[in-house]
């Protein structure tokens, strides 16, 4: 990808902040100039004694199963406190490829992670997630969240666990920062990777004039339902990698 592909192009990027650098980084590199608006915060819990509890099963457990790479980084210090090493007899399963590196940071070898799609009905269509019936399985995930993978786990026969080990919250009271950089024509694309962040995103809008104007890139396709709801522009990515969101903004970018 030349350099100055995105030359021109003014993209806000609402990934929480700790995510938001390296697509920042590649953005900025071809041309582009990001605002950074993150609509969701990942923090700790203020008690883990529910945590703590779970994963006390872990031992007579099967899978170990990680939404995303916020639930490695929140629950595998303290299982490892816990145990002193991961327990020997789980299986691990991961939602993506980031998920399952950051799992691979820990030591974690072997993991079973769709090779396609990533999100949980690929990772539910795998022969392994069909083959549950009898075994406990420990979800990993944030507060609340999709119950699609735990159903659909109960209904083939599997034992649920739920180890919830962070929460997401909203850090933006309104969304008057893009509004403002799309009045001085300096808003042409909004990032958004997370269905929560979408929501966020058309919540905040008292109205949504100025997002009928620009063009909303998201990596899942789940992601652009609402926006699509609302007749807005909605770019969907191939992957949820940064090389492929830079391929979805390329699109967009201006011309000289």
């Amino acid at each position: 990808m030349a350099n100055d592909l995105l030359k021109g192009l003014y993209v806000a990027v609402t990934r929480p902040l700790e995510q938001a650098a390296s697509l920042s980084l590649a953005i900025e590199s071809h041309g582009g100039q990001v605002i950074t608006f993150p609509l969701i915060v990942i923090s700790a819990l203020d008690d883990y004694r529910e945590f703590d509890q779970a994963i006390t099963q872990l031992e007579n457990a099967d899978w170990a199963i990680f939404i995303s790479s916020n639930a490695v980084d929140n629950a595998l210090p303290r299982i490892i406190r816990q145990f002193g090493e991961l327990p020997k007899n789980l299986k691990f399963a991961a939602i993506g490829p980031q998920t399952a590196k950051q799992l691979s940071l820990y030591g974690v070898a072997h993991i079973l992670t769709p090779q396609t799609r990533f999100d949980t009905e690929a990772l539910l269509a795998l022969p392994k997630m069909h083959a549950v019936a009898g075994q406990t399985v420990v979800i990993f995930r944030g507060l609340g969240g999709r119950e699609v993978l735990a159903e659909t786990l109960k209904s083939r026969g599997a034992n649920i666990i739920f180890a919830e080990c962070y929460r997401r919250t909203n850090p933006q009271q309104d969304a008057q920062l893009l509004s403002c950089h799309w009045q001085q024509h300096e808003l042409d694309a909004v990032v958004v990777t997370s269905s929560e962040a979408m929501r966020n995103l058309i919540s905040l809008a008292s109205s949504t004039d100025y997002l009928q104007h620009v063009t909303l890139c998201v990596n899942h396709a789940r992601i652009a339902e609402p926006a699509l709801q609302l007749g807005l522009k909605v770019l969907v990515a191939d992957a949820p990698s940064d090389e492929a969101m830079l391929d979805c903004l390329s699109q967009l970018a201006k011309d000289d």
